[in-house]
């Protein structure tokens, strides 16, 4: 490549670089250069050392990124699973909240870098170095990091339910509030007096002995400072002098002089400030389409007539939350926790409830036409007046569930659980037909008259 073309693009990728109060959304063109040209890419790095790239969101999944350098760089929420990072050099690279599933990472450099509340579930992170990072809240469930280098290093909150940490260097790091690290394996790894165990203690030779680990005693020290994402700021904050639309992170919502900057990050990082806001800006629209809020914990949550169409809840907490009225067409909620969530006349046309807990909800009103309901307990819902055209009800318990007015046309329903359940002569048959007292008594529910 030529000197001029390197210059070219020099200056092309300076224009992807972010101030702290950027707004969230990655430039397609310097994804595109990562993703095609890894000498580009590192020339342009070398060139631009010190700068700051946003790539936050970004869509890497499968990429083949290995040794690349993407130090410092901005990869919030971004999607890297399957990726192949294998020696990529991450040092210091807010990765918060990044999907990195199934990814190689081996021997990837983590060090000083931010991961709070990022997913590694079944990455591969053989002699990978997470030196004082920031793992705050990550998931590492099934994740293997045979002598990874995590001295020093946060995984405060983390899940680490069978995760191989075998011959790791874990002097320093702490795991305070991590669950399932006695269902992960420690053997030979290195525990000294400055690791901090679950309980918020600091661990002992009896402690690392138990788990087959390697104890080391050493001078007390002092945790690093680690780097963290910013903070969610309210919406009273960092007037906008603008009275335009502002994009943040796919969320969308109409300026005035109290918009704020960092939204993006409010929903996942704090229910109740958000709940504030959306207290205080009843009328403010809230778009969030594709939203990937897989584990997320969004108990109590209100997203009331919020348009997220299209959106992954898989495994999150959502008992209690306020959806009435949302558009929530094809999203996921496989596996969901969702008891007692309000979802009066929202939009799920095709959503997946799989084997979600749905007890006490309120879904009456609302458009379930082909939903995916498989296994899902839903014992004591209020369906009442809720379509569900084509959906699946097979093995759904709906016990007790109030099925008055319900369109039940063209569903599936294969040991569908309706003890109890309230049928009544308004609710339609998968037949088409009105509901009758034998067909209720049949299936052991009751039959009440509107």
């Amino acid at each position: 490549m030529s000197n001029k073309q390197l210059l070219f693009r020099a200056i092309l990728l300076s224009a992807f670089c972010i101030s702290p109060s950027t707004v969230f959304g990655f430039d397609p063109e310097a994804v595109t250069i990562l993703k095609n040209s890894r000498e580009e890419w590192q020339a342009l790095r070398r060139s631009n050392p010190e700068k700051t790239i946003d790539l936050n969101k970004a869509k890497l999944e499968d990429a083949d990124l290995e040794g690349a350098n993407l130090s410092n760089v901005s990869l919030v929420r971004a999607e890297l699973s399957g990726a192949n990072l294998n020696r990529a050099n991450l040092q210091k690279t807010n990765l918060a909240m990044a999907f990195i599933k199934k990814a190689d990472l081996k021997e990837a450099n983590f060090s000083g870098a931010s991961l709070t509340k990022a997913n590694l579930k079944e990455s591969f992170m053989k002699g990978a170095s997470f030196s004082r990072a920031n793992l705050q809240g990550a998931n590492l469930r099934w994740s293997m990091l045979e002598n990874a280098d995590l001295s020093q290093a946060n995984l405060s909150g983390t899940v680490l339910f069978e995760a191989n940490l075998e011959n790791a260097n874990l002097k320093g790091t702490n795991f305070k509030g991590s669950v399932f690290i006695d269902q992960a394996n420690l053997s030979g790894a290195l525990v000294s007096n400055n690791t901090i165990i679950p309980s918020g203690e600091k661990a002992t030779p009896s402690w690392a002995s138990l788990r087959k680990a390697r104890f080391f005693r050493e001078p007390d020290t002092e945790p690093p400072a680690y780097l963290t994402p910013p903070e969610p700021t309210m919406l009273n904050e960092q007037a906008s002098a603008s009275g335009s639309n502002l994009k943040t992170s796919g969320l969308k919502v109409k300026t005035t002089p109290g918009d704020s900057r960092k939204q993006q990050e409010l929903l996942t990082e704090d229910v109740e400030t958000w709940n504030s806001m959306r207290e205080k800006n009843p009328e403010l629209p809230i778009t969030m389409k594709q939203e990937k809020l897989e584990n997320a914990d969004l108990k109590g949550v209100n997203l009331s007539q919020a348009s997220m169409a299209g959106s992954d809840f898989e495994d999150a907490n959502l008992d209690n939350a306020l959806m009435n009225g949302a558009d929530l067409t094809g999203s996921n909620f496989q596996k969901a926790d969702m008891k007692a969530v309000k979802l009066h006349g929202a939009k799920l046309h095709k959503a997946n409830f799989d084997r979600a807990f749905l007890k006490g909800s309120d879904l009456s009103n609302a458009d379930l036409t082909q939903a995916n309901l498989y296994g899902a307990i839903m014992t004591g819902t209020n369906l009442s007046g809720a379509d569900l055209t084509g959906a699946s009800l097979f093995d759904t318990d709906l016990e007790e569930a109030d099925l008055s007015g319900a369109i039940l046309k063209d569903v599936t329903m294969m040991d569908t659980n309706l003890n109890n359940a309230i049928i009544t002569s308004e609710t339609v048959l998968p037949s088409g037909k009105k509901a009758t007292a034998d067909w209720a008594v049949q299936r052991g529910a009751i039959f009440r008259k509107p």
